[in-house]
């Protein structure tokens, strides 16, 4: 089995607002909020700053996770901790959890952290959540990835892939300068545009955090020719450059975005519907349009927890990361510890999240593609006022390409 490895990392701490909610009803215990088959839960995210459009919807996923908890048998009582899309904010909001509400674990869907990561490190809190900030998702021996590996730079061929199904031949690749997993993640989606042919016109990873000033990077994408385009930013920076984009009259075959399927476009303001018509989305999960067993379920325990309309990816970000910790809790005895459910959760190695996944992935494993895959993703476009799953890319999974890395930006 792989080991993860402890990463020390030094942040300061400082002052910060936490906003709490409750779901449910739960006791606690010297063991960090269990009694029983119930749990205290802290929610770590992005509730307002900057990354809150991508994220503060996994509140909402998280509340329709402890239904499906219920079912299980287990209650679940949620403390969300706001981290403002500050790395200080993050750090004493993660504290809080641990030494004030005392939670079991935490589920982590922000952007920055790894700013407390350390810290839950050190008080061996398990901790469930999104790999979108940092590569101590891979290291840490108490954080486990809904989604896999956090992306450690091996190129797949998948997103060069989807690109040339879908007709691009010329593409452009855009990420935040803030942030490594961002920067790591374009310059994957150009490696893996370049490994399968295509040209790569524009690559620029170095974009202001959450920005929508987009002009010059749109003229520069239009003076390279581009007729694909991906940007792994928040949907309001995502739509503005679409927006940008098409208001100078740029032919693009393909614009595929990480972010900004279903509810996440109600979230990207006024006009996001129109901006967005003829874009592709990619996602690790069955799309809800896909009408199976799995996300019929998920939008089900949406409906019960009062959320009606399309989901968000934070929303099935927060909804797995319930689902995965309730698979540790079965497995980690009659009366689990933070230690025992730490255990449970370095023996899976097929999670399939609830069925959102077609196969089941290592949430252990060092890198993506172990077995010499890459990545898998769903596509849907919008049409209209729908997103409708594109075939053959139901899932797309494509290879590994040996010797080839990316880093981010120094």
């Amino acid at each position: 089995m792989f080991q993860k490895r402890k990463r020390l990392v030094s942040v300061a701490a400082g002052a910060a607002a936490v906003l709490v909610a409750v779901a449910a009803c739960g006791g606690s215990s010297s063991d960090g909020g269990s009694d029983g088959r119930t749990y205290t839960v802290g929610v770590l995210t992005d509730v307002t700053g900057p990354a809150a459009s991508g994220n503060e919807s996994s509140v909402d996923g998280v509340k329709a996770g402890v239904y499906y908890a219920a079912r299980e048998g287990y209650t679940i009582k949620y403390v969300v901790a706001d981290t403002a899309t500050n790395p200080t904010t993050a750090l004493s909001a993660a504290q809080k959890l641990v030494t004030q509400d005392h939670v079991f674990a935490v589920i982590a869907a922000s952007a920055i952290a790894y700013s407390a990561a350390p810290f839950l490190t050190a008080q061996k809190i398990p901790v469930i959540g999104m790999p979108q900030d940092g590569p101590e998702w891979n290291t840490a021996p108490n954080m486990f990835p809904i989604t896999g590996p956090y992306p450690t730079g091996d190129v797949t061929t998948t997103m060069g892939e989807i690109f040339k199904k879908l007709g691009a031949t010329n593409v452009a690749s855009l990420a935040y300068a803030v942030s490594p997993g961002s920067q790591v993640a374009a310059g994957l989606a150009a490696e893996s545009a370049k490994e399968v042919g295509l040209k790569i016109g524009y690559l620029n990873t170095q974009f202001p955090f959450g920005g929508t000033d987009v002009g010059p990077a749109v003229l520069a994408m239009k003076e390279a020719g581009i007729d694909g385009f991906t940007a792994t930013v928040d949907p309001n920076t995502a739509f503005a450059l679409i927006k940008g984009l098409r208001q100078q009259g740029v032919d693009i075959k393909a614009a595929l975005l990480p972010t900004g399927y279903g509810g996440d476009l109600l979230q990207a303001g006024p006009g996001a519907l129109d901006e967005a018509d003829g874009v592709y989305f990619t996602l690790p999960y069955q799309p809800v349009e896909m009408k199976t067993a799995a996300t019929k379920q998920f939008q089900a325990d949406l409906k019960e927890a009062g959320i009606t309309d399309e989901p968000t990816f934070a929303q099935y970000n927060g909804y797995t990361s319930v689902g995965l910790l309730i698979r540790g809790l079965k497995a980690a005895g009659a009366d689990p510890s933070r230690a025992s459910l730490t255990t449970a959760l370095e023996s899976i190695h097929d999670w399939d999240a609830l069925g959102l996944f077609d196969t089941g992935l290592d949430i252990n494993a060092p890198k993506i593609g172990t077995n010499g895959k890459g990545e898998c993703l769903y596509v849907a476009q919008l049409k209209g006022s729908e997103f409708v799953p594109v075939e053959g890319v139901l899932p797309a999974c494509g290879r590994m390409v040996p010797g080839r890395q990316v880093k981010p930006a120094a």
